[in-house]
């Protein structure tokens, strides 16, 4: 994983992205899932250009199922925006880079 993409778990999430201070972009991905491995290079350059401005991270949901369940992640890879705490925004199934970038930029205004 990049240096700039966090690793999240159910036992950090709350404090990791829900208490954040800035936007949190999740990646809900699982290691045998093929669109998931194909996303990552794009969440990868999603948490270079937004250095700074959001928190990108992905959360394993075989290894962390209560928060994929508490999310109602039915489908993977699954990208949520997380602001102040709550679920603002989500893309499910392979996205290009510019449908997140265009999900970053509506909230961020």
């Amino acid at each position: 994983m990049a240096d700039n993409v966090a690793d999240f778990t159910d036992a950090s999430f709350d404090s990791d992205v829900v208490g954040a201070d800035v936007p949190v972009l999740v990646d809900f991905w699982a290691p045998w899932c093929g669109p998931c491995r194909m996303l990552a290079p794009t969440i990868e350059q999603i948490a270079a250009d937004y250095d700074g401005k959001v928190r990108v991270g992905k959360l394993n949901t075989d290894e962390n199922p209560n928060i994929a369940s508490t999310y109602q992640i039915a489908s993977i890879p699954t990208v949520m925006l997380f602001k102040n705490g709550e679920a603002v925004d989500r893309s499910v199934g392979m996205a290009p880079k510019e449908k997140l970038a265009a999900m970053l930029d509506k909230h961020l205004a």
